[in-house]
């Protein structure tokens, strides 16, 4: 009974000593500590008691597309590899925004994907579609006591902020936050214009619960998807691959093997046709002065391309 409350209390506190990590079961899924993971994927199945509206999909829709930029800009290209700066506000706010698409604190997301990068493809990267297979470097490994771990050995540099350390600890904050405020939005969209036919019930299922469920799925398929199928320009010591459907899915995450060939650029589209959303809004951004100094690709690095 004490270990089993141990695992619950880390469902809100993930600093939580959970104690040494057992080699035996550091590899395994805990479904105990797993369980909020698999609820909020049966969540959806509410849809079909609380049905659909057009506000419904289109707060979704909105929904993802913040938080999509706020994880592939901030927690990916911002903290994890440290490609342009910005104001401390600025940071913080996105940091929001990224730890309420259920994927963890930016700490724990900066420093796994650091690993990945060092470990790329070999039997030490959790989710090598290659080695792991596509289920287990899908979510598998994301489920496990392993993974679970901050490694802040990595990520010294953003663990000087207090606020994104208390992010990282209390992660489940942000998504209650956002399912609460879907759930005010329904209730008051209900009272306030009722001919767009939609309430609390229906506003949490599509704007929080299947919202970030496809949202989740989406993010995982540069690690499952990303490493399989598409092209390769660079040869690199890996086996990224660059995808247009799933750059279009990720804002540009897609460009893959661009990515692994020089991941210090802001940019994952290296030419022009290649599309890049969260490129364009950090543009964007730099326009009116919210980021700075957003790192390019060298041109040794493109003359060198294959295509």
């Amino acid at each position: 009974m004490r270990e089993t409350w141990k695992t619950v209390r880390l469902w809100f506190d993930a600093g939580a000593s959970a104690g040494a990590l057992d080699p035996a079961c550091a590899d395994r899924i805990d479904w105990l500590r797993a369980l909020p993971f698999v609820l909020l994927h049966l969540a959806c199945l509410a849809a079909i008691s609380t049905g659909v509206s057009a506000v419904a999909l289109t707060v979704a829709g909105a929904s993802y597309a913040v938080r999509m930029f706020a994880i592939t800009a901030f927690y990916h290209r911002g903290f994890a590899h440290r490609t342009f700066r910005t104001s401390r506000a600025v940071q913080f706010l996105f940091a929001m925004i990224g730890a309420s698409c259920a994927q963890r604190g930016p700490l724990w997301w900066a420093a796994h994907h650091r690993n990945h990068h060092l470990r790329a493809d070999t039997p030490l990267d959790p989710h090598s579609p290659g080695i792991h297979g596509f289920l287990w470097s899908h979510m598998g490994w994301f489920l496990t006591p392993r993974a679970f771990q901050t490694e802040i050995g990595r990520v010294r540099d953003l663990a000087r902020y207090p606020e994104l350390r208390w992010l990282d600890r209390y992660d489940v904050a942000m998504p209650i936050l956002l399912a609460v405020t879907m759930y005010g939005l329904g209730v008051l969209l209900k009272h306030s214009a009722p001919r767009l036919h939609t309430d609390g019930a229906q506003m949490l299922v599509w704007g929080f619960f299947i919202s970030t469920v496809i949202l989740f799925h989406a993010t995982v398929t540069i690690n499952s998807l990303a490493h399989r199928f598409g092209s390769r320009r660079f040869e690199t010591n890996d086996d990224s691959r660059n995808n247009l459907w799933l750059a279009l899915l990720t804002f540009g995450e897609g460009w893959h093997n661009n990515h692994h060939r020089y991941p210090g650029a802001a940019h994952q589209g290296f030419r022009w046709w290649e599309v890049d959303l969260t490129w364009y809004g950090l543009r964007a951004m730099a326009a009116v002065g919210l980021v700075r100094d957003l790192k390019a690709v060298p041109a040794r690095v493109l003359e060198r391309a294959r295509c």
